[in-house]
């Protein structure tokens, strides 16, 4: 099967869209696919959107069938010109274990160093990341907020772009200025 990684474009908006809620949906549950869904349309609309690291991967068809979104993130107020969350991450559910989440990402760091990000952070499963560089985020001082709950501290996890990049960024995480997270 031959596969591209490409930037987001207009027309892959509503398919990739449709791709991330498909994932979640059968993943967790129909309402975590909408609030994925909704979390992907309110990062594209602020601040913290970068279109260049709105990722998808298509086959021979022009079909979407994996996703990656890196967005500007910050800690405190702080960083966000540095420093990145990668979520969500999505590939078509009959095509997982085929290595496109980790093409994307792969594809996904170098773009964003080129860019000139410095670290990237992520809410997930250690065993899923960790292999792709992640660290749990404390050991650098980089902690979960007290309206994050965690299943476990090390499923916060952070992965430096640049060497020594993370000597310089600690405090709490905090997803409240996202709505789509915190809406009942």
């Amino acid at each position: 099967m031959e596969r591209k990684i490409k930037s987001m474009e207009n027309k892959y908006l509503l398919p990739s869209l449709d791709l991330v809620e498909d994932v979640f949906s059968k993943w967790d549950s129909p309402k975590e696919g909408k609030i994925v869904r909704q979390l992907v349309e309110e990062i594209r609309s602020k601040k913290y959107y970068v279109p260049e690291l709105e990722l998808i991967m298509v086959n021979e068809s022009d079909e979407v069938i994996g996703y990656a979104m890196f967005s500007r993130f910050h800690i405190e107020g702080r960083y966000e010109d540095e420093l990145l969350i990668l979520t969500p991450v999505a590939v078509k559910t009959e095509l997982q274990r085929q290595h496109i989440s980790k093409e994307l990402l792969e594809y996904g760091f170098e773009r964003a160093k080129e860019l000139g990000f410095k670290a990237v952070i992520v809410e997930d499963n250690p065993q899923n990341y960790n292999p792709r560089g992640f660290e749990a985020s404390y050991k650098f001082g980089i902690e979960a907020g007290p309206n994050i709950h965690l299943p476990h501290p090390d499923c916060l996890m952070v992965k430096e772009l640049e060497k020594d990049a993370l000597d310089n960024m600690n405090g709490y995480v905090d997803y409240s200025f996202y709505d789509s997270l915190h809406e009942g």
